[in-house]
């Protein structure tokens, strides 16, 4: 099996940014973690983002530096 390609990630994670800015539109921060299920998806969507970060190269990484 090979492995994925590390722009893929970068994909994935610009749409799972995109997630997080539609569960959490129109929301206080009161009303949001209430939700329950838009809190829930957000976090995972999160954990997502973070997730695909770490299948960014190295050397990649470096030439990106300002970018956390």
């Amino acid at each position: 099996m090979s492995e994925r390609e590390w722009r893929f990630y970068l994909h994935d994670m610009l749409n799972f940014s995109e997630n997080v800015l539609a569960f959490t539109e129109g929301f206080d921060q009161d009303s949001f973690v209430a939700t329950g299920l838009n809190y829930d998806a957000t976090i995972r969507n999160l954990e997502l983002i973070g997730e695909a970060a770490t299948h960014i190269p190295a050397d990649i990484r470096e030439i990106y530096s300002a970018i956390p």
